[in-house]
């Protein structure tokens, strides 16, 4: 063979292993509270551009208003929205959520055996719960201040609109278990026929990508992006010294040990610019979608 073919062969070669070398897993997008589509579009845009050729879908589901319903329905909703995208993947997915769209990621998490997510990354999402006052939750309750919230949450109506599901009142923690139907039975705190099969389903995940910061202003205490949250005289204790890390309950401390969580804390960023700001996606987004 001479010089020449060998070298066009080679280039053949080269083009034809391009694809797979160049393949990249596709992502999902899930909204956060009062959200949609859109308020995932620039983060949508950062991807495209980064890595051609990504199939990136911002579901459309439980847009705006719609958001407040309840949230187990949102996971149902969400979780068949999504499935199909994972069974057309078989190298897996990424998942990209933003706010309350972490903890209906969560719940997608927990209840879908098989799944196949690869990289889950948690946007500045209440993953410990919510104990504090901001915009989202006057629009609810505009009467109601932070240390009277648990008389309309922590009833069986209350916890029919989704702020409510996760609302954890550090000093009403016997109310919370009698009456969450979302995140205390997500987080294993109590305990139910579902616990063990959820907690198998979550740690199918192999990295999970924690992105908050003190500056936030929404989530509070911004540390539950970080699964920390207050202990009962408001001092926020940090993951690793939360019940349902120390118990394993769900699985957050296998997944420590198995050097799966990445935590980007970053000051300075408001609420609404983890889905915008282009050196979040630099920093902290980017390499995990591979």
């Amino acid at each position: 063979m001479t010089g020449g073919c060998r070298l066009r062969v080679f280039i053949w070669a080269v083009l034809l292993l391009l694809p797979s070398v160049m393949a990249y897993r596709p992502v999902i997008l899930v909204h956060g509270l009062f959200g949609g589509p859109e308020q995932m579009a620039t983060l949508k845009k950062y991807i495209k551009r980064s890595h051609p050729g990504t199939s990136v879908t911002a579901i459309s589901l439980y847009d705006d208003n719609a958001s407040s319903k309840p949230m187990w329905e949102q996971v149902d909703g969400f979780r068949e929205a999504i499935r199909p995208i994972m069974e057309s993947a078989e190298d897996g997915v990424h998942l990209i959520c933003y706010s309350q769209g972490g903890l209906i990621c969560r719940g997608v998490l927990a209840t879908l055996p098989h799944h196949n997510v690869h990289s889950v990354i948690f946007l500045s999402s209440p993953l410990a719960g919510q104990y504090g006052d901001s915009n989202y939750i006057s629009k609810f309750f505009p009467s109601l201040i932070k240390s009277t919230l648990y008389n309309a949450c922590y009833t069986t109506k209350g916890q029919k609109i989704s702020t409510c599901s996760y609302w954890k009142d550090p000093h009403q923690i016997e109310k919370y278990l009698k009456y969450s139907v979302f995140l205390a039975p997500l987080n294993g705190e109590v305990e139910t026929v579902h616990t063990k099969a959820w907690r198998k389903n979550f740690l199918r995940i192999k990295k999970m990508v924690l992105l908050g910061g003190p500056d936030d202003g929404t989530i509070k205490p911004w540390q539950s992006s970080m699964f920390g949250f207050y202990n009962r005289n408001e001092n926020v204790m940090d993951m690793e010294h939360q019940d349902y890390y120390i118990s394993d309950s769900f699985g957050l401390k296998t997944l420590n040990r198995r050097k799966a969580i990445v935590k980007c804390i970053i000051p300075g960023v408001h609420h609404d610019a983890w889905t915008t700001d282009y050196k979040i996606y630099k920093k902290c987004i980017e390499k995990w979608l591979t």
